[in-house]
């Protein structure tokens, strides 16, 4: 394939004194996951929804600090716009005035934002559709914004300088985030902002998933992502990158698994253990998951606790294979099952590609072109798997049965996560003060 005419930004790392200084702290900002592990996002998002609700994704455009909400299906149209920053200036006077959050902050500029200010990275809606919680990484918080005013309803500070993804659990209730530069992942009320718990997590703490009808909760450690010792003899020092699971209701940790044994044992010592997005079958049986620096991915039987399958998929000849290239160290990052489970869409974002595999063979459809994709998902109607393009500005709709494009929507600076949620039905954006 040849790389689509679109608008690039550099890919090359950036580091200044401070960046350096911090470098082994902050942690990646490519977006990882699918949603929990059930038939699909949009099926419990659905499920979650009532009389009054409109069923929309938010894409979060995280180096503008907004975010675009738009139809989950049909048109994708873009139907309102949410400043997830609106308290900005606060925050920017309250990290100037301290040296160590300023060299953070600037640390995160210079490191994982590519030279930009990682102002909204995960979002989920409140079951009534009347707020919008989103996690922060450059201010190192997650709050929950009405969507109506535009007003923040509260404001949690995680421990340490970055906040990171989250998930929410199935019942809607609680929401996870990663606490990248602490290591801990902290549980908070959706409604009141106030935590319910939190747990230790290896270096980096990336990804969660819940599992098992909201009992359990997956945390996956990506280690430290924003050096350039990326060579496969220099992995050791990218840190302790394990999946914690956690019991959800105590947030004790049940299991440590260790993937780079599993890896080793199926023979594949030269692939990085650093898992990034990963998705669920239907049943949780099987748990696919992306690696850094890996074009491709890998099937884990959960029960048997082993690696089955690994898939390598193409590189783009037009794009690099020079890893100290790879924005934090992500060769292929962001993943989504269909509702079926027969499907896997794969965001290819150092390649300039997506594609749908068919889970079964694992053969690849066509390689559709898109600039730097840096998330998956799926529409509401589980027809189509909605990619992010960080590079181009814009979301893009890919049709599971067909694996050919469908449409791309124009939105905001650096779309990353794009979520399912709901908003009022007559809803078109708060109200400015």
């Amino acid at each position: 394939m040849t790389r689509s005419p679109v608008r690039r930004r550099s890919r090359r790392r950036s580091y200044g004194v401070t960046a350096l200084l911090v470098a082994g702290l902050t942690a990646g900002a490519l977006p990882a996951a699918s949603g929990p592990a059930a038939a699909s996002e949009s099926a419990k998002t659905t499920a979650a929804s009532s009389e009054g609700l409109k069923e929309v994704f938010f894409v979060g455009n995280n180096w503008e600090g907004t975010a675009d909400v738009i139809n989950s299906r049909g048109d994708y149209a873009k139907i309102g716009r949410i400043n997830m920053i609106p308290d900005k200036k606060a925050r920017l006077w309250e990290i100037h005035l301290n040296p160590l959050k300023l060299a953070f902050f600037l640390g995160i500029r210079l490191g994982p934002g590519e030279g930009h200010d990682q102002y909204v990275d995960d979002m989920y809606t409140t079951k009534d559709g009347k707020s919008v919680v989103a996690s922060r990484p450059s201010f190192a918080d997650v709050v929950s914004i009405d969507v109506e005013s535009g007003r923040i309803n509260w404001r949690f500070p995680v421990s340490g300088f970055r906040s990171d993804h989250m998930a929410v659990s199935p019942d809607g209730t609680q929401v996870a985030v990663s606490a990248s530069t602490s290591n801990t992942v902290h549980v908070l009320d959706m409604a009141t902002g106030k935590e319910a718990g939190k747990f230790e997590a290896g270096d980096k703490p990336h990804e969660n998933v819940y599992t098992d009808g909201g009992d359990r909760l997956w945390n996956m450690a990506i280690g430290e992502v924003n050096t350039d010792l990326d060579a496969p003899w220099l992995d050791f020092t990218k840190g302790d990158r394990r999946i914690t699971v956690a019991n959800a209701k105590t947030f004790e940790v049940e299991k440590v698994i260790d993937m780079r044994e599993r890896l080793d044992a199926f023979g594949r010592k030269d692939l990085s253990d650093a898992l990034r997005p990963v998705a669920f079958t239907p049943d949780e049986s099987k748990m696919y998951f992306q690696l850094s620096f890996f074009n491709g991915f890998v099937e884990y039987d959960v029960q048997a606790d082993r690696i089955t399958r690994v898939k390598t998929l193409p590189k783009n000849p037009a794009t690099s294979d020079d890893r100290t290239t790879f924005v934090n160290d992500s060769r292929h990052h962001g993943m989504s099952m269909s509702p079926q489970g027969d499907k896997l869409c794969i965001a290819g974002t150092m390649d300039d590609y997506a594609t749908v595999v068919d889970r079964e063979s694992l053969q690849e459809g066509p390689l559709v072109p898109v600039a730097k994709p840096y998330w998956a998902t799926v529409s509401g109607d589980g027809k189509h798997c909605v990619v992010s393009e960080s590079g181009n500005d814009q979301v893009t709709a890919i049709d599971f049965a067909t694996g050919e494009k469908v449409t791309s929507i124009p939105v905001g600076d650096h779309p990353q996560r794009v979520r399912l949620g709901h908003v009022p039905t007559d809803w078109s954006g708060p109200v400015a003060d």
